[in-house]
């Protein structure tokens, strides 16, 4: 039998740890976005570009980079998880009234100041939106980690079809099924409540 703890454990690892740089990069990509003209299109078009490679053939080619193990599917996930958040940060900046910009403006706020106490704060609903659909596809496209020997819950999975063992594959495709609806749950009423909120 194999123990599912750790395996769940360093699954939501793995997810985590790619979600934390994740967001970071694609909150100041979107920022980016939003600030620069022309550079909106070119972000834009490079997150969705990613977003159309193949797992496989995107683990395949980070393999070659970052070797086996569990740095490879971390940056995989990075990048596809890039695009919602990229596109609700930029979304969500791009979409704040005239009028309350022109408000803080009026207040005498600089650029940075007005991202920070005003912008990004209204644009922060849809930006978590973005992080929501970010974590449930990450849990399940790190499943094909285990093709790139990093750990998780593609193991089970794996070695289940590998020896036809109906059973096995369930033990470690349930957790992953059930850990998605969980997260994608209780992200989706805590972003209610931001909207409310906001």
């Amino acid at each position: 039998m194999i123990n599912l703890i750790p395996l769940i454990f360093e699954h939501m690892l793995i997810v985590a740890v790619a979600t934390v740089i994740s967001t970071a990069l694609g909150v100041v990509l979107g920022v980016i976005a939003y600030w620069t003209r022309h550079v909106d299109v070119i972000i834009m078009w490079i997150s969705e570009t990613i977003q159309t490679i193949p797992s496989l053939a995107l683990l395949a080619m980070l393999m070659i980079l970052f070797g086996l193990g569990n740095t490879t599917i971390i940056v995989g996930l990075i990048l596809y998880a890039l695009l919602p958040i990229v596109r609700n940060t930029y979304t969500g900046l791009v979409g704040i009234p005239a009028h309350i910009k022109d408000a803080a403006r009026g207040m005498g706020m600089s650029k940075l100041q007005r991202l920070t106490k005003v912008e990004l704060p209204l644009s922060f609903p849809l930006i978590f939106s973005g992080i929501k659909i970010a974590v449930v596809n990450s849990l399940s496209i790190a499943v094909m980690g285990v093709l790139i020997g990093a750990g998780g819950l593609g193991y089970p999975i794996y070695r289940g079809v590998q020896t036809r063992n109906l059973s096995r594959i369930l033990s470690g495709a349930i957790p992953v099924v059930l850990m998605a609806l969980i997260f994608d749950y209780v992200m989706s009423k805590i972003e209610q409540r931001l909207i409310k909120r906001a």
